[in-house]
């Protein structure tokens, strides 16, 4: 066990790295008893602490590192879940600002919207899809605070996933009039295509993802919320982000997305 002023240490230190935007090495490697529920506890610390110190509110909820080659690219061995706040939101029709990120990368996710809380006892794809008021193309910008963004699956929880900031598009879509399985994604840079994928590379299916993380809230006290955003998972792989770089998401049946990188 962790001593809770440990713990409050890390989650500290994470904050102070975010706020001043400057890098931390691994935590594990000098904590070496640092576990994932640990981490999770960290996670919770962290949030409570940008929460006070940004005036800011929890807005939903993200997953990271859904699919098995970006798993077996980052050294880890399942997924992860972050938090999102309301002040990480975006609006895709204002350039974005890289000045108080690290190392930005962009990656195509699908942002479901929830008109229900998921509360359990056990929560099924049934039970996602259900609990959903729409669902809409979104992209998330991660930025790990670790060096050279290298982490270990406990510190990359108590960093929060990674998260940093998210882009939902406009539009609207009921679950039922898209295809959750085969839906084509290409993910354009600079309007050159850099990757395409279908919404199956989630999990399968995204909302198997997103129950996959309702069950370990709900083991942790914790559930979705009705008026949750949650980003299901990256469909491809991230694109680093520089001064200048336009980023645009297209999926079959969905308007597409785009945004600007301040010059």
């Amino acid at each position: 066990m962790m001593k809770t002023d440990t713990l409050d240490q890390i989650a500290y230190a994470l904050y102070l790295a975010e706020r001043d935007v400057y890098e931390v090495t691994k935590f594990v490697e000098r904590y070496p008893e640092l576990t994932v529920e640990t981490a999770y506890d960290i996670q919770d610390k962290l949030i409570e602490l940008k929460c006070k110190h940004e005036q800011t509110s929890i807005s939903g909820l993200k997953l990271g590192l859904t699919s098995k080659a970006k798993q077996q690219m980052m050294g880890v061995h399942e997924p992860t879940y972050g938090v999102l706040l309301a002040n990480m939101a975006v609006n895709a029709q204002h350039p974005i600002s890289l000045k108080s990120l690290i190392h930005p990368k962009i990656e195509p996710e699908i942002a479901f919207v929830f008109k229900e809380d998921l509360v359990g006892p056990v929560v099924t794809v049934a039970h996602v899809l259900i609990a959903t008021a729409y669902v809409a193309p979104a992209m998330e910008i991660i930025d790990s605070r670790y060096l050279n963004f290298h982490f270990t699956l406990p510190d990359v929880i108590a960093d929060n996933s990674s998260s940093s900031r998210y882009i939902v598009g406009s539009q609207k879509y009921a679950v039922n009039e898209v295809d959750l399985v085969n839906m084509g994604c290409i993910f354009t840079q600079n309007d050159e295509m850099i990757a395409t994928s279908t919404a199956g590379s989630v999990m399968g299916h995204p909302a198997r993802a997103i129950a996959w993380m309702a069950n370990k809230l709900i083991a942790r006290g914790q559930h979705i919320r009705a008026g949750d955003i949650v980003l299901s998972g990256a469909l491809t792989g991230s694109a680093t982000m520089h001064a200048g770089d336009s980023f645009t998401v297209s999926f079959d049946g969905m308007e597409s997305l785009s945004v600007q990188v301040e010059r």
